[in-house]
């Protein structure tokens, strides 16, 4: 038995949610998502909580179950709080900034890196080794925030690159003579 799936989704006050043919509607403060489950997890709606449960008892139902539940509780809680990601910039003349819709980088390479920014997102850059992503899509968060990243993931003997706020880098020694 899953135990993520077990544990019912509390809706929050200030959260509309609608359950029709298998599909969640959930509309908050920061928007509207929306969410399919797969034909194996029956969902119900009882009162201000969702309950997921698997119609049948294979493997794969079982592992659907918490995948499920845990998409719906991102989905409720983006549309209520929000999610947001923060990245670091590490290096000498390497620094970020808004121009528009577009984030430009510099990075060290002989051009500027343009990344447009995608419709649901939000990107600041309070400092110019700072970025700050935010939406109300999980995914679409963590996607935008990989994507800057892999444009000089952070390397190990100076630790020069991007890297999330929270990621720890193990640093290398160099060239012993």
């Amino acid at each position: 038995m899953s135990r993520v799936g077990s544990d019912p989704i509390q809706v929050p006050d200030g959260v509309v949610v609608e359950l029709s043919e298998g599909t969640l509607k959930a509309k908050g403060k920061l928007g509207e998502l929306s969410l399919t489950f797969h034909e194996e997890i029956a969902p119900t709606l009882e009162g201000d909580e969702i309950h997921l449960k698997p119609l049948n008892d294979t493997v794969r139902a079982r592992a659907l179950w918490g995948t499920y539940r845990s998409l719906a509780w991102n989905i409720i809680q983006g549309v209520d709080q929000g999610f947001t990601k923060t990245l670091d910039i590490n290096g000498v003349g390497y620094r970020a900034a808004m121009q528009g819709n577009d984030l430009v980088l510099q990075l060290g390479f002989s051009h500027e890196v343009n990344f447009q920014v995608p419709d649901n997102v939000k990107i600041e850059c309070p400092s110019q080794t700072e970025i700050v992503i935010s939406s109300s899509d999980k995914q679409l968060v963590g996607s935008v925030a990989a994507k800057i990243r892999s444009f000089r993931p952070p390397e190990p003997y100076k630790g020069k690159g991007i890297k999330y706020r929270d990621e720890f880098i193990v640093r290398k020694e160099g060239k012993k003579k």
